[in-house]
This record gives structure tokens, sequence and C-alpha cells, in this order.
């Protein structure tokens, strides 16, 4: 085709879509880096047990600290993406600085006590970074949502996927406290390189939503059942895999005797398969729905969580732990696309906002409790609690009615 033939509307059309891929691009880069940064965390925590001496109950403590922290914060990060869009660059890259600050502070750290603020610290680099790129996706994306979304979630997994092998082999040459206080600089200069990519992305965003609006759209979307029933299922798998990620750590270096190295490869093959599968979830989803996603992922992973002790150390371990990788994160992506397929264009922000602070409110004991069925039952008791519950929230999954195909669109607020 000459250039001749070229019409405008279809040379605005291709630099919109240029436009469209440059951010999912970006967005997909800056979620690689949060998720580097969130996987530091469970990879350190038994070096932080061992270094103050912390047992169970604390343990989960400080996982629910963290959890506590993101879920608090969440919905005014994203009231704010919302009503702000045109500052959605500026919270980006505070989330990114608030990673490395957050694990500076961890790394200054000399008591159980001065530990908790770097911690919670890091429940607001999550609040702050998902309902603002999350939002922009869903809103940019409305044809193909679940797959933008499956995509981000790829970059999630792919930090999440480097991080643990690599802070485990230098956990072997490092000790934690320097190797978090290292962990500020990378943040601060990859926060202003999307700070400034981003800057052009939202110079037209247009105002956001009136109060009234705003209220108005969360109030919809809350009165709409299989909303309330998809997170309510969420809540199950959250307490689920945040007791998992809290208690396998201390399963494979204390009950199985793996080192840093060895730890780091099992996170690391969590994520790797989850980097892999999130993509064709993604698009299976917008094909022929969301429910023919989020249903065998329930099941399966509460299977899964269930014969982990009945595993050594070995193939049979890998393959449990590969095989869980492939429904670990994409399903709340997708979970997440059917909440927002029934939600206002106007508050897509703050259904991702809405969506976490349910889920985190109830979400918040879990790892408590799981320490507390540790201290009394042993590591392996954890397993069988979070497969139990991924289960409840299966048989919720299994009762929602929810359109074959989603609408391409949000509802207009």
């Amino acid at each position: 085709m000459r250039m001749a033939d070229i019409t405008p509307t279809e040379t605005e059309a291709q630099q919109t879509e240029t436009q469209r891929r440059f951010l999912l691009g970006s967005l997909i880069f800056g979620h690689t880096v949060i998720h580097w940064y969130q996987q530091l965390f469970p990879v350190i925590l038994p070096s932080i047990k061992d270094t103050l001496g912390l047992n169970d109950v604390e343990i989960g403590t400080l996982s629910a600290v963290r959890e506590g922290a993101g879920g608090i914060l969440i919905m005014p990060s994203g009231y704010l993406a919302d009503s702000f869009a045109k500052y959605r660059p500026y919270i980006l890259a505070f989330a990114l600085v608030s990673s490395g600050v957050a694990y500076f502070l961890v790394g200054l750290a000399l008591s159980y006590l001065w530990i908790l603020p770097g911690i919670a610290m890091i429940g607001l680099a999550s609040a702050a970074w998902h309902p603002a790129s999350v939002g922009s996706l869903s809103s940019r994306f409305p044809e193909r949502r679940g797959t933008a979304l499956a995509m981000h979630g790829v970059g999630a997994s792919i930090g999440d996927t480097i991080s643990p092998l690599l802070i485990g082999a230098l956990l072997l040459v490092v000790g934690w406290q320097t190797l978090l206080q290292w962990y500020l600089l990378p943040a601060l200069v990859l926060a202003f390189i999307l700070w400034r990519s981003l800057g052009s992305q939202y110079k037209d965003a247009g105002p956001g939503p009136s109060a009234k609006n705003y209220l108005s759209g969360i109030k919809d979307m809350l009165k709409e059942r299989s909303v309330l029933a998809i997170m309510s299922a969420g809540v199950f798998m959250s307490m689920g895999r945040l007791s998992v990620l809290t208690f396998l750590p201390i399963y494979l270096t204390e009950d199985l005797n793996l080192s840093t190295l060895g730890l780091g490869f099992y996170l690391m093959l969590l994520y790797l398969m989850g980097m892999v599968s999130q993509p064709i979830m993604g698009i299976v989803s917008d094909k022929f729905g969301r429910k023919v996603v989020l249903l065998p992922a329930y099941i399966s992973l509460g299977v899964l969580y269930l014969v982990i002790p009945a595993t050594g150390n070995g193939f049979q371990l890998a393959l449990v732990i590969g095989t869980m990788g492939l429904f670990f994160y994409g399903t709340g992506n997708i979970a997440t696309a059917a909440v927002m397929d029934l939600s206002s264009s106007q508050v897509q922000g703050s259904t991702m906002s809405v969506m976490s602070v349910f889920r985190h409110v109830f979400t918040l004991p879990s790892p408590i409790i799981a320490g507390v069925i540790v201290t009394v039952w042993g590591t392996e008791a954890a397993f069988i609690y979070a497969g139990a519950l991924l289960l409840v929230g299966a048989l919720i999954i299994a009762a929602i009615k929810l359109p074959r195909k989603p609408d391409a669109a949000p509802k207009p607020a």
C-alpha cells in the first residue's frame, strides 16, 4: 500500500495501536520489577527467622503485616488512579521507589519491631502499582481485557521467576541485610526511567469521575451477586496462597534441609510455569469465558497443595510445584477480568482496589492461623489447611453464573 493510500483515520488507528502496545510493554516491564522486589520477601524469610530468632506465629505475622498494609492503602490508591489518571506515571514510579526503600529499611532493622515498618512498606508498593496499571490496561484493551491482564501477569512471573534463584545464589556469598540495602539504587533508577517513558501516554487523560459517579459505580458493582461470589472465592484463593507462600520456604529449608539456592530454584520453578500459562489462560478466558479457566484452576491448586507433604525433595516435588505454578498467579488475573467485565468504565482502577480490600480484610489472619497450625501440627499441616481453602473456593466458583463470552467493554458509567 502506498503512503498516499493511507487515510488519516487509518494513520490515527495505527498510532493508537502503537501507543497501546508501548503502554502494555512498559507496564509489563514495570510489573516485572515490582515482583522482582516482592519475591525477595519469601527468599529472605528463613534468614530473617534465623537471624532474629522468630517463631512460626511471628513469621506468619510478618506476612499478615505486608498484606494488611497493602489492603489499607490499595483503596486510596485506586481512587487516585481513577480520579487523577493524568498522574498515573507518578503513582507507578512511586511504587518502584517504595519497593527499594522498603527493603533498605528491612536491611537496617535489628529487631522484630523495627522490621515491621519496612515489611508494611512492601505492601504499600504493591498497593500503589496494581490499581493504576490494571485500570490502565482494562480501559485501553476492552476487547482483549483477559489477554492484556494476563500479559501484565507474565511480567510479574518474569520477576517472580528470576528473583528467587538469583537472590538465593547471592545469599550464599552476601548477608541478607547487605543485599537488601544494595537494592535501593536500582529501584530509584528504574522508577525514573518508567516515569519518563510513560509521561506521554497519559497527557490527554480526561478528568476522573465525580465523587457521586465514583461512589455510584462502586455501589453498582457490589450489587452484582456474581461479583460478590467471585470476590468471596478469591478470598479463599488468597488465604491458601498466602499460607503457602509463607510456609513453603520454611518447609523447604527446615524440613527438607535445602540451601537458599535450592529454595530459590523451587520458587523460580513455581513462577516460571506461571509465565508460560498466563497468556494461554487469558486468551482462553476471552474466547470461552472466565469460568472455564477459574474452576479447573481452583480444583487443581487445592489438590496440589494437599499432596505437597507426600512428596520428598526431588522430581516429584518439582513436578508438584511446577504444576502449581500453572495456576498460582494467573487465576487472580482472570478473576479480576471477570469482575471488571461487570464494572463501570470509570472505576476500573478502583474495581481492582475494591477486590483487593475485600481480599485483604479476610486474608489477613490466614498466615497467623497457619502459623498456629504449624506450631501445633508441624509445617506440613499448613498445606492441608491451604488445600481445604482452595476446594471451598472451587465450590463457590462452581455455583457462579457468568457469561460464556465476556463483553467487549466495561459498562458505561
